[in-house]
């Protein structure tokens, strides 16, 4: 059995578009029935013109060696003054949602530093795409598009699903357009994956491949339950093992970002811990699920609300809750102000308390007032504990304006600063410190997604 440690090198995200270094058929459609397989045809034809093909342009800046950066080395050599960077090319999948408004629901990590987004609908027409607003911590972006005649997908209700349920994933793996694979979900809420902060992934033997990703997971019905996020195998190949987010989780981000521009989590400022034999057993209760509160911040809603340490918490408004994972993923999905219904056990009785989710103590920082080359960048407090998933220890990167010094340098959203000219930083005074001793140019170390990047800024 494969330990998270081993799990994690082989655990892909479909990034970009992959050299396609050979066909491999697929299997043959699922059908329980010949009614089932007569009407999937017209199913299918339904749903395909609302699934995108996503092209992304972008300007990486190049490694260089220290002396073409002096300017007496370049006038010697007759090099130009301005050196360009690379050009990067990337290729995933998207999908409508709101024709009226041209909305499309993809993949952060397919958008990821973009300077240009190039849609193609399902007839082969070719629109720019706009960014309305990125959620990293979820790994969805919504985009807009300004065409006619667009199709949407229906939004299905994922909370509905059913291990066994027959789904079906669409994209363009490979750059093939419009390619359909079939299979079952295998399993839900998967999580611990290690591949977002946010995980309540549906999972699903539908074949998934580079380029797949942002893609549709559709029911036998025509609607969207997922968005075709990440596979499991070696080199990113398909071996049965793909990841979805579910559409319910999608609908409540796009929601979010489409009125404010991004997504406003607030927090209940308790951690928990999942209900494990042993607790429920010291608890004298039925090993049913559930998650035992650790440690309550003072002055936070969950104190406020009469939350106490040892409290099993079974349900967040009326959702059974049956791990720690699942309070802070039903949570994350919730902006400031908004107010949950908490039922809990404690000492074998059954409660009900409500608490009003506040806004966030995290602290944003100018990062440009440290250092002028970081101009244009925002740093953001670490995740607190009540976050464990976002096991990557730094500072991260909440906002880089478009051209600005530290966007130019390759500085991007999302990302995490875990050291600075050498020096590991975990907090934003660690980072601050550190800057202050920096004559020249500065050194990040950088944490993006699952890969690690070394960015010089001057």
């Amino acid at each position: 059995m494969l330990t998270r440690g081993q799990l994690a090198p082989i655990l892909s995200l479909v990034l970009s578009l992959g050299m396609l270094a050979g066909v491999a058929h697929a299997g043959l459609p699922l059908a329980t029935d010949t009614q089932l397989s007569e009407r999937l045809p017209d199913m299918l034809q339904e749903v395909l013109p609302g699934v995108v093909n996503i092209a992304t342009r972008a300007r990486v800046a190049s490694s260089e060696h220290p002396l073409l950066n002096d300017p007496f080395f370049r006038r010697f050599f007759d090099l130009p003054d301005n050196t360009q960077g690379t050009e990067t090319l990337s290729a995933g999948s998207g999908v409508i949602v709101d024709a009226a408004q041209g909305y499309i629901i993809t993949n952060y990590h397919v958008v990821e530093g973009a300077d240009e987004i190039q849609v193609t609908l399902s007839d082969h027409r070719r629109v720019r795409a706009a960014v309305v607003g990125v959620d990293p911590e979820s790994d969805l972006s919504v985009l807009k598009v300004q065409a006619d005649n667009l199709k949407a997908v229906a939004l299905g209700n994922s909370d509905a699903l059913r291990v066994g349920h027959i789904v079906f994933a669409i994209g363009n793996p490979f750059g093939l357009s419009q390619t359909v694979t079939s299979g079952i979900v295998s399993a839900l809420g998967r999580t611990g994956l290690g591949i977002e902060t946010y995980e309540d992934f549906i999972q699903t033997d539908a074949s998934i491949n580079p380029g797949n990703s942002g893609g549709a997971l559709v029911s036998t019905k025509g609607e969207l339950i997922g968005i075709n996020t990440a596979i499991v195998g070696p080199g990113g190949g398909n071996v049965g093992i793909g990841f979805a987010i579910p559409s319910n989780v999608a609908r409540d981000i796009m929601g979010q970002i489409v009125r404010h521009g991004e997504v406003r989590r607030g927090e209940l400022g308790a951690v928990a811990q999942d209900l494990t034999p042993e607790l429920a057993s010291a608890f004298g209760l039925p090993l049913e699920g559930g998650a035992v509160v650790i440690e309550v911040a003072e002055d936070s809603p969950a104190g406020e609300a009469g939350i106490n340490r040892g409290d099993i918490i079974t349900s967040v408004n009326d959702r059974p809750i049956r791990s720690a994972s699942q309070i802070r993923n039903t949570l994350g999905r919730l902006r400031a102000g908004t107010e949950v219904k908490l039922r809990i056990v404690r000492k074998g009785q059954v409660r009900t308390l409500h608490a009003t989710i506040s806004e966030p103590r995290s602290v944003i920082t100018d990062a440009g007032q440290f250092s002028a080359p970081l101009a244009g960048a925002r740093f953001g407090e670490p995740p607190s504990a009540e976050n464990p998933q976002a096991a990557v220890i730094g500072v991260p990167v909440v906002e880089v304006m478009p051209g600005s010094p530290a966007w130019r340098a390759g500085l991007r959203p999302g990302d995490i600063v875990t050291g600075v000219n050498g020096v590991p930083v975990k907090t934003v005074e660690q980072a601050h410190k550190a800057l202050q001793r920096v004559r020249k140019g500065v050194a990040l170390n950088i944490r993006r997604g699952n890969g690690a990047v070394h960015i010089v800024v001057r």
